[in-house]
């Protein structure tokens, strides 16, 4: 009977492992140009850059985004002018991103959290919200994400970094949001 057994039990221990690397949580390292900054994304990112309006001025943003099973991940970055408002910025930016998700504003206190890490700066807008929208296309949308700011030598860079999908899988926002090291 061991003969029969031996083989089942490889067998299922191989698919085990194998379910485990699936590559819609294959979780790589990545920089961005310029900076100091690292993250983490479960998928093979496409990257992008583009100049966006943001707190009034234009600024040259870096996007590493990926779609990890039914999940939508990115990692976005700028540096700031000099002279500009941080808190205000990121402000604008969380706006921005939750109008675009049409997420009804504003959000109960239970759905936004301060987000202060060790390397970034401890501004009243750095913040780890959690809410429901709706994609362009009128379906149901969960969203979580942080945005916070970090010193660069004299200048101040931007970080966002979100997780769209039907159902937020705890395990990936967390470990997107502590992957990001400046």
């Amino acid at each position: 009977m061991r003969t029969y057994y031996t083989p089942l039990l490889v067998g299922l221990i191989l698919g085990s492992n194998l379910s485990g690397c699936s590559p819609s949580q294959n979780w790589r390292d990545l920089t961005f140009e310029g900076s100091a900054l690292k993250a983490q994304l479960p998928c093979k990112p496409d990257r992008a850059k583009r100049p966006v309006p943001l707190g009034g001025v234009t600024i040259e943003l870096q996007v590493a985004g990926c779609e990890s099973g039914t999940a939508m991940v990115a990692v976005m970055t700028a540096h700031m002018h000099t002279g500009a408002d941080a808190n205000a910025v990121l402000a604008g930016w969380q706006k921005a991103t939750l109008d675009n998700a049409r997420v009804l504003q504003p959000l109960p206190a239970e759905q936004r959290q301060v987000w202060h890490r060790p390397g970034l700066l401890p501004l009243d807008s750095s913040s780890r919200i959690q809410a429901k929208g709706m994609r362009a296309d009128g379906q149901t949308v969960s969203l979580e994400a942080v945005w916070g700011a970090m010193a660069e030598g004299d200048r101040v860079r931007l970080v966002h970094a979100v997780v769209y999908d039907r159902q937020i899988q705890p395990d990936m926002a967390n470990t997107l949001f502590d992957g990001l090291k400046p």
